[in-house]
């Protein structure tokens, strides 16, 4: 397996939608999909995202924002980071969490930050295998606008 790992362009949005859309079927909560590849396209100048590529197809990818934290500064928040089922254990999660702290590194951030579904067990032993702190204290809250 030969897995390329790049910034997405516009071109991709089509497809990497289709995979976000099984991303949210995989979490289960479809219905908060709320985004298009054509809102993707408009939003582009904030869009930021990293794609796994085998061969043409997308088969994962890690979306991710610069954010600033008043107790500790600059910092990358990782949106989402998904690997399609069948292309899982093959270090491709990896790749795409080495580009996204690859990028905070480079742009001098303090930490890289992100959740996880309490249900994900696997990714919780994965992100733990990276060193990451499971925090289990704080609580997301949304404002819908």
């Amino acid at each position: 397996m030969n897995i390329e790992i790049r910034k997405a362009v516009p071109a991709d949005f089509e497809q990497l939608f289709a995979l976000i859309s099984e991303f949210a079927e995989f979490i289960q909560t479809p219905e908060k999909l709320l985004t298009s590849p054509t809102q993707m396209r408009e939003d582009q100048d904030h869009f930021r995202c990293f794609i796994a590529l085998d061969h043409e197809k997308i088969v994962g990818f890690a979306t991710w924002f610069m954010a600033y934290y008043s107790w500790s500064g600059k910092a990358i928040y990782l949106d989402d980071l998904y690997v399609m089922e069948k292309y899982r254990g093959h270090g491709i999660g990896n790749l795409l969490l080495d580009k996204v702290v690859e990028t905070a590194k480079a742009e001098q951030c303090k930490k890289v930050r992100w959740q996880v579904s309490r249900w994900n067990d696997k990714a919780i032993e994965f992100y733990k295998k990276r060193g990451a702190i499971i925090d289990d204290v704080e609580i997301n809250c949304d404002l819908v606008l």
